[in-house]
């Protein structure tokens, strides 16, 4: 009878499902050139998603399989309005031997995204998570910026409120003077305001990154000093924008 709940408890163990941790393109069409073909693959046999917005999610899948089972798939919704008492049930499918894949809008999930509170909770019951390689703004804008690539900080994004946030960015800027480069971000019909800020804000000779719509057709990354940028200041409403400080 223990040999028997053995060999139950291994079969168990073998059937439960993995997550895996999908990319999903930086914006535009052109997937082919972002996404590794094996990662297509294992994204288009799953049939379970753990998403931060499931249109967008939809749409991504649809691009890559324009024969894509929508409605024969099932999505979570995962997000900042999502109460974490109602995310133990998005990992039932695992328990049946079926894998769940977690996208968020854009580049990788679980980096300025929500999905690490799901992967936090898969860890603590033992579940596997797999991790696909695609494309990450953030670490493509830092290895493209010429700073600290050996020590570095992502901060998120930063406070809306004017003097909240050059506060938060000499706060940043003294670090980057320590050698560690600072990486953030801003919603894109912010990021006007946020150069504003920087170029109002930091020493002339500090270094600042801006790379925008990267992976796009409309790419564009550039590290300049302060002094610099303010000279030829560019437009960055509604573009993809992650900026670098050193």
């Amino acid at each position: 009878m223990r040999y028997i709940c053995y060999i139950w408890l291994i079969y168990f163990k073998q059937v439960k499902g993995r997550i895996y941790l999908i990319p999903v393109t930086l914006g535009g069409d052109n997937y082919q050139k972002v996404i590794p073909a094996k990662v297509l693959d294992i994204t288009k046999a799953l049939r379970y998603f753990i998403v931060e917005d499931i249109r967008s999610a939809r749409r991504y899948l649809r691009l890559i399989d324009k024969q894509f089972p929508i409605d024969d798939s099932v999505f979570f919704e995962l997000n900042e309005h999502t109460a974490d008492s109602e995310i133990e049930h998005y990992l039932k499918p695992l328990s049946g031997g079926s894998d769940i894949g977690i996208l968020s809008e854009a580049g990788l999930p679980c980096i300025a995204d929500p999905g690490a509170k799901i992967v936090a909770l898969a860890h603590t019951k033992d579940i596997i998570i797999t991790p696909l390689a695609g494309p990450s703004s953030i670490l493509l804008a830092l290895i493209s910026s010429g700073l600290n690539g050996q020590n570095f900080t992502f901060n998120g994004y930063l406070p809306v409120k004017p003097s909240d946030r050059s506060a938060r960015l000499r706060e940043l800027e003294k670090r980057s003077g320590e050698g560690v480069a600072q990486i953030f971000m801003e919603t894109p019909y912010r990021n006007q305001k946020m150069l504003e800020s920087i170029l109002s804000t930091c020493h002339s000779d500090t270094k600042l990154c801006i790379a925008i719509d990267i992976t796009l057709e409309s790419e564009y990354i550039r590290t300049k000093r302060i002094s610099v940028w303010k000279k030829d200041v560019p437009v960055l409403n509604d573009k993809l924008v992650v900026f670098v400080m050193q």
